[in-house]
């Protein structure tokens, strides 16, 4: 039965809407008003994600609207806070009660993270509001977590450091990417855009592709000794030739002889479970074998937290607490109910989850007990997987070892050495687990074979000896070449950008690395939007936009060392024990030195990007009437003062599987509309034909539709395949 934690009557604020509905039901706040739910105790009303940012730099001063290097740097004295329009109206009502006089205090209910800090701190900052804060951390959205967070409210100033942290990230982002972006796109005439993350994770694709490019194969020969009959043939191996010639003589010199196995090497290996999964490990792994992107693993994981199905997902730890190990066997034991085809490992040996030193903010990724009732056909199928993944991961790090047993023989024959590996699983473990995970889901796992293994690791040798005598025994000789590094993909820049700059840190640093769990899923998807990386299925690569605008920026702002020395700033920042104003001063210095640089790039450097004086002009810019080109990834105007872009893949238009071309854009551009045919409906499953509308709202594209009608009246196209 609901109990009133609160002495006084209370104002929540969550992050967005469904996370305040959940909140509300527990605390008995049933009565719907405009923009906030009552109840006899109290009031749940939410922010809609961000509701105020940081203003544009012609807020400060109107001169900063034109971009001019003179201008730069751009370094406010006092921060303003702006709401956009569409978000104008909620702000109003936060504002109204933040400062009501009814309410002993506000509690800050948004997500409990950095981003989840910022947001309340900004609206409540902008509101001008005075009112006492507390501060509701909790790790899942069950009914119960929601009623012990109540009862051990945090006053807001325990979060102060976090607080300093999260307005540090983003004053520093902000100073980069308007002074960096500005400075570069004047210099060279060009639109470029840097950011203090994304940059130098885009440096780090294109020194890959930069490898790749630079390869250089080379040809090798293998000859094989195969013994045995076609039922249980064993593969043994030379050593790598050459040329075809010396192989091929090999090969002529063996064929029909005797081979000796003249030593074994046979060893019983384990292979410990993996650990439960933080946000970066469940993406990389979502991506690996169903092909996600971060940004969607992100958006999955977040619906299953708002629905009670998992714990908080922005979470950069591996274990839980010492004190949940009845919560992990109560969540093991729902698990193996739910999902019976991953309980192919009896183990809960749960002691090996729970280390309270290694949990930060949140303990790991895990089911709640409340999957047990929930109806999981609501969900998608990518919510599915990806719960299906997170209670795997559990299962598997509560399991057994996986035992197996590698044998290595080394034989002779014609004087000749030759090499035979093997493996055999004795004991699966909690690989049994994650087999039967992959069966369910059809994970469609890329090979990761290794080319130059021509024998295979996976060959039974259990009944091999030292001594045993083969004859006659048969040649081949197999052709193999040298291969490049391979492409990113979500799942290795993922890897990459965790653990980028750790070699150049100390051992004790605690974060290292390019952004956090929580935002290196938008870094990825800001490159990809901004056209200096594409997808290719699973892979990620840089375009050659990409790889001009890395060739023009000095080391420092391309340095995955000094990013990573920052996030760990802010780590630092978040505890306590570093300073703010050293790190902001760190931020500016950077940026005094860079344009320092910049005034100083001559005519001819300058140049490197040519003119658009060749190009085709797509139409007039509806901001400022310059003109407007077709670049590779969209369509922009061509004054590097204005900001008008055309996005030829838009989340608009991806729903209806199309894409903006260029009678489209031309369109669009002279009549603010433009005809389309063949438009997806997924909720009927037909095409359609539709005008597309545009209009130039708050800094973007905006669209919308409007149907054509026959003369009866009946919508033209609906349904035509």
């Amino acid at each position: 039965m609901y109990q009133n934690p609160f002495t006084e009557r209370f104002l929540v604020i969550a992050e967005k809407p469904s996370v305040a509905r959940t909140i509300a039901q527990v605390l008995v706040c049933e009565d719907k008003k405009d923009g906030y739910l009552e109840g006899p105790d109290g009031v749940v009303s939410w922010c809609f994600g961000h509701l105020a940012e940081y203003a544009m730099p012609e807020a400060y001063n109107e001169r900063y609207r034109k971009w001019s290097l003179d201008a730069l740097p751009i370094i406010p004295d006092r921060w303003k806070l702006e709401v956009t329009e569409d978000k104008a109206k909620q702000f109003r009502v936060l504002k109204e009660l933040l400062s009501s006089n009814e309410f002993a205090y506000a509690v800050n209910a948004c997500d409990a993270g950095r981003e989840g800090q910022s947001i309340f701190d900004r609206v409540y900052e902008l509101s001008g509001s005075h009112m006492p804060v507390k501060r509701l951390w909790i790790s899942s959205m069950e009914d119960s977590a929601i009623r012990e967070g109540f009862r051990t409210l945090k006053d807001a100033e325990e979060y102060r450091n976090l607080s300093e942290a999260s307005v540090c990230r983003a004053q520093a982002d902000w100073l980069v990417g308007m002074n960096a972006s500005r400075a570069f796109t004047k210099v060279y005439d060009y639109r470029l855009s840097v950011g203090r993350v994304q940059t130098p994770t885009l440096a780090m694709l294109v020194d890959r592709e930069a490898t790749i490019t630079d390869f250089r194969k080379e040809q090798y020969f293998i000859t094989h000794l195969l013994i045995g009959s076609q039922g249980k043939m064993i593969d043994a191996v030379s050593e790598h030739f050459t040329s075809r010639e010396e192989a091929n003589r090999l090969a002529g010199m063996c064929e029909g002889r005797n081979a000796l196995v003249t030593s074994l090497d046979r060893q019983t290996k384990t292979a410990a479970p993996p650990k439960l999964y933080d946000l970066t490990t469940l993406q990389r792994d979502a991506n690996r074998l169903f092909g996600y992107t971060a940004a969607k693993t992100l958006e999955c994981a977040q619906s299953l937290y708002e629905s009670k199905l998992i714990t908080y997902p922005r979470t950069d730890s591996n274990y839980l607490t010492d004190d949940m190990e009845q919560t992990a066997r109560n969540v093991i034991a729902v698990s193996k109910e739910v999902f019976p085809f991953l309980a192919a490992d009896p183990a809960d040996e749960t002691g090996r989850l729970l280390n309270s030193k290694k949990v930060s903010d949140h303990h790991a990724i895990i089911p709640t007990v409340e999957i047990r009732k929930a109806e999981l056909s609501g969900c998608s199928a990518e919510e599915r997987n990806v719960l299906i993944l997170v209670a795997a991961r559990l299962l598997c790090a509560a399991g057994r070892r996986h035992v197996y047993e590698t044998v290595k023989a080394d034989l002779q024959c014609c004087g000749y050495s030759f090499t035979a590996s093997g493996k055999s699983v004795k004991e699966p473990g909690w690989k049994a687990i994650e087999d039967a995970m992959k069966k369910q889901c059809r994970a469609d796992a890329e090979s990761e074979a290794d080319d130059q293994n021509a024998a295979g690791a996976g060959q039974d040798l259990s009944s091999l000896y030292q001594g045993a005598s083969f004859s006659p025994v048969h040649t081949k000789v197999s052709e193999h070449w040298t291969q490049p590094p391979k492409h990113y993909t979500e799942d290795t820049l993922l890897a990459a950008m965790e653990r980028a700059g750790s070699s150049d840190m100390e051992a004790d640093v605690e974060r290292k690395g390019l952004g956090t769990p929580a935002t290196r899923a938008s870094i990825i998807d800001k490159l990809i939007q901004s056209g200096y990386a594409v997808r290719k299925k699973k892979q990620v690569i840089a375009t050659d936009s990409g790889k001009q605008l890395v060739s023009v920026l000095p080391d420092y702002l391309k340095s995955a060392k000094m990013t990573a020395d920052w996030e760990n700033q802010l780590l630092l920042i978040e505890r306590g024990q570093y300073d703010s104003r050293a790190f902001m001063n760190g931020i500016t210095g950077m940026l005094r030195k860079m344009l320092d640089e910049c005034r100083q790039i001559d005519g001819d450097e300058r140049n490197r990007f040519g003119t658009h004086k060749e190009r085709e002009v797509i139409g007039t810019c509806p901001v400022c009437g310059a003109p407007v080109y077709e670049g590779k990834q969209n369509f922009y105007c061509s004054n590097r003062e204005c900001r008008f872009v055309l996005w030829k893949e838009n989340r608009y238009l991806e729903r209806m599987r199309k894409k903006l071309d260029v009678r489209m854009a031309k369109d669009l551009l002279a009549k603010g509309k433009t005809r389309v045919k063949d438009l997806y409906s997924a909720k009927k499953d037909q095409l359609f034909t539709a005008d597309l509308l545009m209009e130039w709202k708050e800094g973007r594209a905006m669209f919308s539709l409007d149907f054509p009608k026959t003369s009866g009246g009946r919508q033209k196209g609906a349904g035509n395949r």
